[in-house]
Formats: C-alpha cells, structure tokens, sequence
C-alpha cells in the first residue's frame, strides 16, 4: 500500500530534503521501517530504540496513532503519515 509520509522542516536533511516520501506499508511501524531503510540518519531521529521518540507525535490522516492501534495502525493507498515535532514554551 502507498502511503505518503510527510516530514517536518528539521528533520528534512536527513530525507534528502523531501518533504515526503513514498512508501509502501501495511502499518505505521512498515511505513517508519521503509523510511529509516532509506535515510538511516532519519531513522535515529525519529527513534529512540523500538519506539519512537517521545517528542514527536505521529498522525494518520488527521488521527493521532496513540488512540487508534499505534504502531500497528493498519494503512491503505493514498494514506499520509504525518510526523509531527512536540512544541513547548512557555
């Protein structure tokens, strides 16, 4: 399945300077795997060990993969996978 991945500004170097990318995926988890194959730097950014990083946010669609099945959030054609960077402030 298609699935189109979009990265945020800071982390675009390490994917080529893509704001997306395709990949073909059945899961988030496949889709994040395909994208840390192809851009190994990306790959350390977006995971601390199994998991990813605990500042950044990952959409599917418009909904956020933790209240869905997170990793294991199925995927169909022409889905975007959006990483999102956690802001604070104050």
């Amino acid at each position: 399945m298609s699935v189109k991945v979009l990265i945020p500004a800071p982390m675009r170097a390490h994917a080529g300077g893509n704001a997306e990318v395709e990949v073909n995926a059945a899961n988030v988890r496949a889709a994040l795997d395909e994208l840390g194959a192809r851009f190994p730097s990306l790959r350390d950014r977006v995971f601390d060990g199994d998991k990813p990083r605990r500042f950044l946010n990952l959409y599917l669609n418009d909904d956020d993969v933790r209240y869905l099945d997170d990793l294991s959030t199925a995927t169909k054609d022409g889905d975007e996978l959006s990483i999102v960077p956690a802001v604070a402030g104050g």
